[in-house]
């Protein structure tokens, strides 16, 4: 072993060895040491069954060169066993000291576990304390250390293998403070990811519950209405609320941003809406008013949500919408036309005071409307290339004889299909006007 370099910036502390992922610098250790032995299988034994080592590699490289390598429970390093020529100078080193030290966190768990498996210690551990660092030398027995040294402690121990080879076992005692102070560090981690993916899966149940759970029955109107989450909750909103008087309200939505904030806004405007809509029966657009301010005074800056709200009536067939902001609802009528119902307002959320344009329509008889959202029409496939509003109008029309929920079922299957990997919610909504 060489001398250690006089230079104090080159000579590092004990504990300052432990394995650390957390530096700048370019990851570096040895990953193999030879360990010079007489018989592979004799010695593999020893090591896997007695030290407990991890069997890494045994192939041949050729008929008659053998590569056997095993390491600890970590895996830091490797122990290549070699067996070498009886005439070479490798072999005059088996059964000397191999320079190799272990480290552990806990010696006396490590050394009586090694001692049941029949390990042969040189001798009993001893208690160490060295003095690191420099100092000036002492007058007296009793002249404390200068500050700039330090004293570690530890124990130590030595063994050899079934060939004579020796290896030390020790531990520090800096090392077995930080390894546990690590330890401690990754359970908490863990405690605290297995606590959040608890709560994200109360999230999503809760959630789950806030889409339509029972549909209000009308006799001329079939629909129905999906949304697959890209996450385990998601800002993508739709509903069907009971207005009385045999009407209905559609409405569909997309809150800003994702995750768990997303979903408590699409909750808080869910409530509004909700709360709000018998303002609806007559006045639609001011139930949005209404639900314009609450959103404002119940979120923060910068928080919005496009919307699409939808008013029918059974004895009239007539469509009373606001579009917030949304993508373009699509009527498709039973001649085939293809019909836009584009913005007319802004935005919810985003400005108090806010106004917004009610328009109507009338659907007749085999007439079909969607409402969606953008993981519908901006899903795209291995090329980069987005679902858009032009395939969702050919796969509306191949589908548009099924039933509400099976057209919804069909399109979104188009849709899964089409991209192979889901970004956004995908939210859809299908109304069909029967006889």
């Amino acid at each position: 072993m060489k001398e250690a370099s006089s230079d104090p910036a080159a000579r590092r502390r004990p504990e300052e060895f432990a394995v650390r992922l957390d530096s700048p610098e370019p990851h570096l250790r040895i990953i193999s040491i030879n360990i010079y032995v007489r018989d592979h299988d004799r010695s593999l034994k020893f090591y896997i069954e007695q030290l407990g080592f991890h069997l890494v590699f045994d192939a041949m490289l050729d008929p008659e060169h053998r590569w056997v390598a095993v390491s600890p429970p970590d895996g830091t390093a490797l122990l290549t066993l070699v067996v070498p020529e009886h005439n070479s100078s490798e072999y005059k080193l088996i059964g000397r000291p191999t320079g190799v030290v272990f480290v552990t966190e806990d010696f006396k768990a490590k050394f009586n576990e090694w001692h049941r498996r029949g390990v042969r210690f040189q001798h009993s551990p001893r208690l160490k304390r060295i003095r690191y660092g420099q100092q000036a030398a002492p007058h007296g027995p009793d002249e404390p250390l200068q500050e700039d040294a330090s004293v570690w402690g530890g124990m130590i121990t030595h063994f050899r293998d079934v060939d004579g080879n020796s290896f030390a076992l020790v531990s520090f005692d800096k090392i077995t403070r930080e390894l546990e102070q690590q330890r401690r560090t990754v359970w908490e981690k863990l405690a605290s990811e297995r606590r959040a993916a608890h709560e994200l899966e109360i999230a999503k149940e809760v959630q789950a519950r806030l889409f339509p759970q029972a549909l209000p029955p009308l006799k001329t109107l079939d629909y129905a209405g999906v949304c697959r989450q890209a996450q385990q909750v998601g800002g993508d909103y739709y509903d069907f609320l009971n207005l009385g008087q045999q009407r209905i309200g559609m409405v569909i939505g997309d809150i800003s941003g994702k995750g768990i904030a997303a979903a408590l806004l699409m909750a808080n405007l869910q409530a509004n809406l909700r709360s709000q809509c018998t303002v609806a029966l007559d006045q639609p657009g001011a139930l949005l008013q209404s639900v314009n301010q609450l959103f404002c005074e119940n979120t923060t800056d910068g928080a919005y949500a496009t919307l699409f709200f939808a008013e029918y009536g059974e004895r009239t067939r007539r469509l009373r919408y606001v579009n917030c902001g949304h993508l373009p609802a699509l009527l498709l009528r039973a001649h085939g036309e293809v019909e836009r119902l584009e913005s007319t307002c802004t935005v919810l959320g985003l400005f108090r005071h806010w106004e917004c344009t009610v328009r109507e329509q009338h659907l007749a008889k085999g007439d079909l409307l969607a409402l969606y959202t953008d993981g519908i029409t901006e899903s795209f496939d291995s090329r980069g290339q987005e679902f858009e509003e032009r395939r969702l109008v050919e796969a509306l029309r191949r589908h548009r004889d099924e039933s509400a929920q099976g057209v919804v079922t069909s399109v979104v299957e188009e849709v899964r299909r089409f991209s192979s990997h889901q970004q956004d919610d995908i939210t859809l909504i299908i109304a069909k006007c029967s006889a």
